[in-house]
């Protein structure tokens, strides 16, 4: 059943183990979400050992609500970190939809509110600027910058 294989993916990340998480994915994975844009195999895979090494255990990963509607997959998560230097609390919460094939994700796209994240994660710039298209970028273009520092290793 391809919900359990959300189920196992969502209990690896609560459980901090982003292997069995790539495990879930396809090799050709197509991932999208506001922070980072679009991601592909590799680099999807990379964002989440990434997320949670960085995190040092100090994340906390709720989900539920999986279900099937049509030929996707939707699921609601949340999750809790500490976020930047300055350490502001994050909740982000977030719905997913994924598409399966032979038994592995082949495309996940999360959605959040960019703006709502990032009056939490920056404060009083990102209440300022958040909801803005240069802001979009600049979250993005930093997210990929670290991604693309974590892959080259």
């Amino acid at each position: 059943m391809e919900e359990n294989l959300i189920e196992r993916f969502y209990g690896a990340f609560s459980a901090g183990k982003s292997e069995e998480m790539a495990a879930c994915y396809s090799d050709a994975v197509e991932f999208e979400d506001p922070a980072f844009g679009k991601l592909k195999g590799a680099e999807a895979k990379a964002m989440w050992r990434m997320l949670l090494e960085r995190s040092k255990g100090d994340l906390t990963v709720t989900f539920g609500d999986i279900h099937k509607e049509g030929d996707r997959i939707l699921a609601k998560w949340e999750a809790v970190y500490f976020f930047g230097p300055s350490r502001r609390k994050v909740i982000n919460k977030i719905h997913a939809e994924f598409r399966v094939q032979e038994g592995k994700i082949v495309w996940h796209r999360d959605s959040f509110d960019l703006w709502k994240w990032s009056r939490m994660a920056l404060g009083w710039k990102g209440w300022l600027l958040g909801w803005t298209p240069l802001m979009r970028k600049k979250i993005q273009a930093q997210s990929r910058g670290l991604l693309k520092r974590y892959m080259a290793g």
